[in-house]
């Protein structure tokens, strides 16, 4: 189904170069909300108000949280026949880039449901603000944006209340892109026993190299964007909050853990803020391999020809390094 749910924002508008299109609706609407749910969702914090489960593999739930100043959303992509089949799957976080528009749907209007066929895993696809870095600002003037809180202490427990999920780091993976890479990365750092794998596709992965670019960029997105004049760090900086989200500062949180990173070795000479992003993006990569390097931490890189937009065969190898490395479906 390619029909765009009535209340699914369609505006795009990138950002710096930090995002890719919107991905497609899962379907109609249709509301599908059992007694099940409501019972889940309410010890998780979250109230679902819209939700359609019509589609085989892709089921859309939109949420009222206290955590964000309007509903979120989220879209579930299962495997084929999980409706009926009983098995128990691993779950990948997939988190999506930012810029205008950005949203749940990002991912699907990339093509990850063609990439992630006949693959056993589940993959989650939340909302994380166009601009909100995966974080709980430091300040807002458009009421709550506390994406962080909302994915790790609401989604993650709403998912495995509500599907056949491993509960545990080791039936979990996190990935995402640009935006998005910098929020699996974060959240491995700050959350080491939640999952097993992370993935970091053109996010950045070094916050205070070049005086700090990515925490100002940050500051600078999320106020024009997100936060109404807001910032996720604040001016001064809160310091300890750059260093919980900074890879580069929480290198052991990445022990035993799976760790993938991709970023363009050649962005568009003619499109600064191709230019600008992916070189910040790449050079803070290899920083934070070296320090893994250092630490002997294992870890698979790529640095693929082009800028910063999403690689399908990276994700589709990212996609089975993942299940490989998490519990298998069963």
């Amino acid at each position: 189904m390619n029909q765009h749910h009535p209340s699914r924002r369609n505006a795009f508008k990138t950002i710096g170069g930090l995002s890719l299109g919107l991905a497609a609706s899962s379907g109609g609407f249709l509301s599908t909300t059992t007694a099940a749910h409501a019972d889940t969702v309410s010890a998780a914090g979250l109230n679902v108000v819209e939700s359609d489960e019509s589609d085989p593999r892709m089921w859309y739930y939109r949420f009222e949280t206290p955590e964000i100043g309007w509903n979120p959303a989220v879209n579930v992509l299962l495997p084929e026949g999980y409706r009926d089949d009983g098995r128990t799957y691993p779950v990948l976080y997939l988190l999506h880039g930012g810029g205008v528009g950005q949203d749940f749907i990002s991912w699907d209007r990339s093509g990850i449901r063609d990439l992630s066929a006949g693959r056993p895993i589940i993959i989650v696809m939340p909302d994380g603000g166009p601009c909100g870095w995966y974080s709980n600002p430091v300040s807002s003037n458009v009421g709550p944006r506390n994406w962080e809180t909302f994915h790790m202490e609401q989604v993650i427990p709403w998912v495995d209340a509500n599907f056949r999920t491993f509960a545990d780091p080791e039936g979990r993976g996190v990935s995402g892109f640009s935006m998005g890479g910098f929020g699996a990365l974060k959240y491995t750092a700050k959350y080491y026993g939640h999952f097993a794998s992370v993935s970091s596709h053109s996010g950045p992965a070094s916050m205070r190299r070049d005086l700090g670019a990515v925490a100002h960029w940050a500051n600078v997105t999320s106020a024009a964007v997100e936060l109404g004049g807001g910032m996720v760090y604040g001016v001064p900086w809160d310091e300890a909050r750059v260093s919980a989200d900074n890879a580069m500062e929480n290198i052991e949180s990445y022990r035993g853990k799976r760790v993938f990173l991709a970023a363009g070795s050649s962005p568009d000479p003619i499109n600064w803020f191709d230019r600008i992003t992916e070189n910040e993006v790449r050079l803070g990569q290899r920083e934070f391999r070296a320090a893994l390097d250092d630490a002997g931490i294992a870890y698979e890189a790529h640095e693929p020809e082009g800028g910063h937009f999403i690689r399908p065969d990276l994700v589709e190898r990212d996609l089975d390094g993942t299940i490989e490395r998490l519990r298998s479906a069963g």
